[in-house]
């Protein structure tokens, strides 16, 4: 109990920060948000309309900045996140980001996933087969392709089944003739418009799982316990699996925590070479625009996801390992 209370603690100050600086950074950034509606609207910036804008969106600095944090905190509290400024004026930011988070959670969210699984089993193979052909040559290939940026690979996917070959799909999330529905056919167009993304987001990711997860497994196999499974006599098979790999796996369950709460950031780079419209996608608008509602609430997204999701990892590794929930 007093874990969890530590924890939840620990994630009530630490939202309370993250809800500070999100309120503050966008406010640093340079430029003038209701200079850039008037520059949509092509409506002349002279400083009555100037103010008038500011005046109407909250903006302006001859605002209270302590009035507008505590109603910027009442705000969030009450899940009210405004209207976008300039990415798409007058939109609800809340309806903007929901329209956003499936695709994000489609394409960024199930290659997270999988890359996790396919680089957990084999570090965990190749830790096992130490010194065999898929520990000597599938660890370094992948990791060699974790360094590949992610924005550079999609280019060369793109030449290749996109231009070159015409095999595959690379613009946008479905064709624009398509009407959206949950058709079979619609599903189809869209998973095929998924396929250079997310196999552009898996080669660069699962290096890292296999790399991480093969150097704990072998640590693991060196531990007294392991030795004594194996004096025992037990099938190898249970060895591998609930001796070694369960508590191997542990340390990597805050990394793919993380890797999920980021998922909601999506992968900005490859969203953009694919014109994606996920969260990434989004986010990247949002900023160029100066449109600080939408940035805010972004923003906040991502930090609340990648928050909740360390506290379920450390619950969960309480729980699987009771020595880690210490004596306070």
């Amino acid at each position: 109990m007093r874990f969890t209370l530590r924890r939840l603690g620990f994630f009530l100050l630490t939202l309370w920060a993250a809800l500070t600086l999100n309120f503050v950074l966008p406010r640093l950034m340079p430029g003038n948000p209701a200079l850039a509606i008037l520059g949509k609207l092509k409506a002349g910036a002279s400083p009555q309309t100037l103010h008038v804008v500011e005046q109407q969106f909250g903006i302006g600095t001859h605002q209270n900045v302590v009035a507008q944090y505590f109603g910027y905190l009442a705000n969030v509290a009450t899940f009210r996140f405004g209207t976008s400024l300039t990415t798409q004026p007058g939109a609800s930011v809340g309806r903007i980001i929901l329209d956003a988070i499936p695709w994000t959670l489609g394409l960024v969210g199930i290659t997270t996933v999988l890359a996790f699984v396919l680089g957990t089993g084999i570090g965990i193979l190749a830790a096992w087969r130490r010194g065999s052909w898929m520990d000597t040559a599938m660890p370094p290939l992948f990791v060699i392709m974790t360094v590949v940026p992610f924005f550079w690979l999609g280019l060369i996917l793109i030449l290749i089944f996109g231009v070159k070959l015409r095999l595959l799909p690379y613009f946008f999330s479905y064709t624009y003739t398509l009407t959206p529905s949950f058709t079979p056919s619609f599903i189809g167009n869209v998973a095929e418009h998924a396929i250079l993304p997310a196999f552009a987001l898996l080669l660069t990711t699962i290096g890292t799982w296999i790399l991480t997860m093969r150097n704990t497994m072998m640590t693991t196999l060196a531990e007294d316990y392991v030795r004594m499974a194996r004096a025992k006599g037990l099938p190898g098979r249970r060895i591998m699996l609930d001796y070694a790999a369960r508590n191997a796996i542990l340390p990597n369950l805050t990394g793919f925590a993380m890797s999920l709460g980021f998922v909601l950031g999506g992968a900005i780079l490859v969203e953009y070479v694919f014109n994606y419209q996920g969260v990434g996608w989004l986010l990247l608008q949002a900023v160029e625009n100066t449109d600080y509602p939408l940035m805010q609430a972004l923003f906040l997204l991502i930090t609340v996801a990648v928050l909740v999701a360390i506290l379920l990892s450390d619950l969960a590794i309480a729980i699987l390992d009771p020595r880690t929930r210490g004596t306070g």
